[in-house]
């Protein structure tokens, strides 16, 4: 009986597996073919190095004056100590506004990224629903994707190239 609702309960599930079309994408590759997201990822790339320095900057001011605090003291009234050490907070405090105003979750370097890249994503992703509806494929899974669980998949159901193409890349 066991034996029986065992092999049922396959031929059940490799019927509904045979009846769905599944394809693959490599994003990596298609993004890697798209000259603008080339072009966007070194402008957001220098963007970040610039703010980048512009943070150290401040960074460094801060360490400097801690370290000119520190040789000198032993040197000064409690009133200078006291006058030191807030500028030496407010610099701290200086830098870590920057670089959150920067860098931060909703930051510059956010904003920016978001309006470079999510054009170029909305198109791929409108090419490979394109490409999804004119073939039939009810699932399509991204092989580039470190969660995509993908140990083994036949590149004649990567469909990366048919995508690049619906773009207008070749």
């Amino acid at each position: 009986m066991k034996k029986t609702f065992l092999l049922a309960a396959m031929a059940f599930c490799a019927y509904f597996a045979s009846a769905q079309k599944f394809a693959l994408i490599d994003m990596e590759y298609i993004m890697s073919n798209i000259p603008a997201y080339e072009r966007a990822n070194e402008q957001l790339n220098q963007t970040s190095k610039k703010w980048q320095a512009e943070v150290e900057a401040l960074d460094n001011e801060a360490k400097n004056l801690y370290k000119n605090y520190q040789n000198e003291a032993v040197f000064l009234s409690e009133a200078k100590k006291k006058e030191r050490e807030e500028a030496i907070v407010a610099k701290e405090k200086e830098a870590s506004e920057l670089k959150k105003k920067y860098f931060g979750p909703e930051g510059e370097l956010f904003k920016k990224r978001e309006s470079l890249i999510q054009p170029i994503q909305d198109e791929v992703y409108n090419a490979i629903k394109s490409v999804a509806d004119s073939k039939g494929f009810q699932l399509i899974m991204d092989r580039a994707s470190d969660t995509s669980g993908i140990i083994f998949a036949s590149p004649a159901i990567d469909i990366s190239n048919e995508v690049l193409s619906r773009l207008g890349y070749n």
